[in-house]
């Protein structure tokens, strides 16, 4: 009998595009402190892609604690632009300064993807995607901010890649599930090898 599966967060989006390729799971939220574990990581130097890495690994491990006989995926995703690591907008001021700092730019999605059972690290993984923001005015900063509204603080980069924040780009190299936060592909692929899902 194959280990039940468990995704270990709570992204509306993560869920869904498990749903949508034809997975059965259950959702569970880790218990974590994100920011404490960040907080070193980067006073460190650590790299966006290790950042990742680490708080997919802690999710996952959190969760498969609670539920050693499970299969559980722990995902994470950073955004870089050079040298600098963003985090999600604290208010619309903000997220229109991310807007303005991403202006005319390219800036990295990096999804990590951890697998974990009784609390012991299977596979991990991360894959990226690049995003080049157009040129923008401050005025189209503002009128697209009021738009969107406070949707705008749930996501790090103050866009929503699958709404109105298609309009921020000019270029887009990477695939879809990337950029969601969940590198369906080779997590696919993975479950397929460990018996998790019909091969």
């Amino acid at each position: 009998m194959t280990s039940p599966l468990i995704l270990a967060s709570s992204s509306p989006f993560r869920r869904t595009l498990m749903l949508n390729a034809g997975l059965t799971f259950d959702a569970h939220a880790a218990s974590i402190d994100e920011r404490a574990i960040e907080a070193p990581l980067e006073k460190n130097g650590a790299s966006p892609d290790e950042v990742a890495l680490v708080l997919a690994r802690a999710k996952a491990e959190d969760v498969s604690r609670r539920f050693p006989d499970a299969l559980v995926i722990g995902s994470d995703q950073t955004m870089s632009l050079g040298d600098r690591v963003f985090h999600k907008p604290v208010d619309m001021g903000d997220a229109a300064a991310h807007l303005a700092a991403l202006s005319g730019k390219t800036h990295r999605l990096n999804s990590a993807i951890a697998l974990y059972r009784g609390g012991t690290a299977l596979w991990d993984h991360v894959a990226h995607a690049s995003l080049t923001v157009r040129q923008l005015s401050p005025q189209f900063i503002e009128r697209h901010l009021q738009r969107v509204g406070t949707k705008a603080l749930s996501s790090v980069g103050a866009y929503q890649l699958e709404g109105e924040g298609i309009q921020l780009f000019e270029k887009i190299d990477g695939d879809y599930f990337t950029i969601i936060g969940l590198p369906m592909v080779p997590l696919l692929a993975k479950l397929r090898e460990l018996g998790a899902i019909d091969g």
